[in-house]
């Protein structure tokens, strides 16, 4: 297996404690003129935001609409989100079942508001960030909570209600099994007394429903090759 490099000017840009807002111009003319197009491009972004220390608010919005979009729009299925690359994302952005970072939890967030379907498993992995940060106090959700409390906050209610938006409608909140679960564990780790009021509010509007699940096709992370016109796979 070859070993990862990056590339002129990623390299130098890694090197630095600080990135900054001319680096982002730098990478979006020299290391991703198209965008992010391939699994390659993905870890050189991984890479880079792991490297620097220091980094500029506009790279947040950089690193998560980019990787969101490829993830999303430039694999299969294009526009939505299936078993294949949820797994992939998750795989990518936690260590055990843990989101490494509060940016790389804002990267599953906004894939998941910007695909026309998102998998029970998602969500579920998503609401076990909260239950982590409440019992365990880990995780990327952990690193952006205002307040560290064993009760549900506004904040968190907020976080849950990002989560479920796609499956709430007209004060009913339909649960798939592993979304319904993961509420009632969090639900169990809480006293009534040191939640938010709108905690109760969201069990009450619980209904576990029973989705079927699209087969899983293949074991691989299809990518769309705009430049050929066909798609690769990804390990």
């Amino acid at each position: 297996m070859s070993e990862f490099r990056l590339a002129f000017p990623a390299c130098v840009i890694a090197g630095k404690h600080r990135l900054t807002a001319e680096d982002i111009s730098l990478l979006r003319k020299h290391t991703f003129p198209e965008g992010i197009r391939t699994a390659h491009d993905v870890v050189a972004m991984l890479a880079l935001n792991n490297s620097c220390p220091e980094k500029c608010p506009e790279w947040n919005a950089f690193f998560v609409e980019q990787l969101a979009g490829f993830i999303v729009n430039h694999t299969y299925p294009q526009g939505s989100l299936d078993e294949i690359n949820v797994t992939w994302l998750m795989r990518m952005v936690a260590t055990d079942g843990v989101v490494n970072s509060a940016i790389e939890l804002e990267l599953v967030l906004h894939a998941m508001e910007i695909s026309a379907n998102v998998p029970d498993e998602l969500r579920a992995f998503a609401l076990d960030q909260l239950r982590l940060a409440l019992v365990e106090n880990i995780g990327g959700y952990t690193l952006s909570r205002a307040i560290d409390r064993k009760g549900i906050t506004r904040q968190d209610i907020d976080y849950v209600m990002r989560v479920l938006r796609s499956v709430s409608d007209a004060g009913v909140i339909k649960a798939p099994p592993l979304t319904w679960s993961v509420l009632m564990q969090i639900a169990e780790e809480t006293l009534p007394v040191g939640n938010h009021p709108r905690w109760a509010d969201i069990l009450s509007a619980l209904q576990l429903v029973d989705y079927a699940e699209p087969p899983r096709r293949s074991r691989w992370l299809r990518i769309v090759d705009d430049s050929f016109g066909n798609e690769t796979a990804v390990a």
